[in-house]
């Protein structure tokens, strides 16, 4: 399904593009990383046969522009950046949802942190939070040296030390309207990875969070920080289709499994049904 609607919204330092698909209950998916809204148009087609779907890129990302220079990137701005998107396109007093994938995962809590009055429900995929693991300190090293090798050697070695977080794997290829890996090697992966959640204001919105991970990505590294946020807010975590970034190989499995994890306990049968119309 092609977007109703697509614009784009001035922020501060950055212009904003976005799409919407469908009509209904509002739900932002926020992309992580080097990906832009194209990562979420198969998910985002599905959903949107019951729901109104926003997508768009990151700030510094493909079609979503910077007003300067690059510079490293800040979860706290990123997460502005949602909710003034939110304010642009939502009702002022409709209830939001939201998906947050690895480091749209970040940007999807910190969101909730500072507007808890504004969400519904969030879901956050794999963030990134490697500062939480008792091992950081050599997971940080490597992040250090990946952008170091980028900077010295090129792109081709760097995304092999980036297997690491992947079990050893290469990441998976993305759909995406621009390449944006230098933008995501030189000033997204290290201060994102690097970025620790308040953990007393998550407790605060712990109702509001739903941790969520892939079924074949669970021994990776880039899956450890949802188990470790989840067990100190003694949580479960709630496995979905696919490893890291199933939304994009299993959209309509993944857009079920999310209908379900977003739906109130009651009647969450019913919802699933109707906005996967029950062929899933």
């Amino acid at each position: 399904m092609n977007p109703l609607d697509s614009g784009t919204l001035a922020v501060p330092g950055a212009k904003i593009y976005f799409e919407v698909r469908g009509e209904g209950p509002f739900l932002l998916l926020i992309g992580g990383g080097n990906s832009d809204a194209a990562v979420y148009k198969r998910l985002a087609a599905v959903l949107a046969q019951n729901r109104r779907v926003v997508t768009y890129d990151p700030r510094g990302n493909s079609r979503s522009v910077l007003d300067g220079p690059p510079v490293d990137q800040r979860v706290e701005e990123h997460a502005d950046d949602a909710y003034r998107l939110i304010g642009h396109l939502a009702g002022p007093d409709e209830p939001v949802d939201v998906f947050g994938s690895c480091s749209g995962g970040l940007i999807a809590l910190e969101l909730t942190i500072r507007h808890p009055d504004r969400i519904r429900r969030v879901v956050a995929h794999e963030p990134p939070a490697l500062s939480l693991l008792p091992d950081a300190e050599q997971h940080l090293a490597l992040l250090d040296d990946i952008r170091a090798t980028y900077l010295r050697e090129g792109m081709a070695p760097a995304l092999v030390k980036l297997q690491a977080l992947h079990g050893g794997r290469p990441a998976p290829a993305l759909p995406e309207v621009h390449d944006n890996t230098d933008f995501f090697l030189t000033h997204f992966v290290r201060p994102f990875t690097r970025f620790v959640p308040d953990l007393a204001a998550l407790e605060e919105v712990a109702d509001k969070v739903v941790w969520a991970g892939g079924h074949a990505s669970r021994g990776d590294l880039v899956h450890r920080p949802t188990l470790v946020l989840a067990d100190r807010l003694g949580r479960d975590v709630e496995l979905f289709p696919g490893g890291h970034v199933g939304y994009a190989r299993y959209p309509a499995d993944f857009a079920e499994r999310l209908v379900e994890v977003l739906a109130p306990a009651a009647g969450a049968a019913d919802a699933v049904r109707a906005a996967t119309g029950g062929g899933l």
